[in-house]
């Protein structure tokens, strides 16, 4: 069982919202291993920083008249990421409670490659 950490025990600056990103967190994780638990966890951090990148360069695209913002060579141009519509964070946030991320968990990244 985690331990719950102590709002007067602090390591550094105070943001306010420390106690509900542990509660989460460890809702979370539920009864899976914190072994199995970190590969989960850093492969979300991992889709968000490609899905940030990607976003921020399909807005620029999608200003720009002359480029595609669905074009793959775009992206590899600019040493970004393709991440496929049904693999953007986006998506994933829209479609997280409905299960269907959960039914298909790889129909986005099998495309990618």
């Amino acid at each position: 069982m985690a331990k719950k950490r102590s709002s007067q025990q602090s390591n550094g600056a105070n943001l306010g919202f420390e106690e509900k990103l542990w509660a989460a967190a460890d809702k979370l994780r539920g009864h899976m291993d914190a072994a199995e638990y970190k590969h989960v966890v850093l492969g979300l951090v991992f889709l968000k920083y490609i899905s940030d990148a990607f976003q921020e360069l399909h807005d620029k695209l999608k200003d720009d008249e002359y480029s595609d913002a669905e074009d793959r060579d775009e992206y590899v141009a600019e040493n970004v990421f393709w991440v496929p519509k049904d693999a953007r964070w986006s998506f994933i946030q829209q479609h997280a409670k409905s299960g269907y991320v959960a039914r298909n968990p790889a129909s986005g990244a099998t495309s990618a490659s």
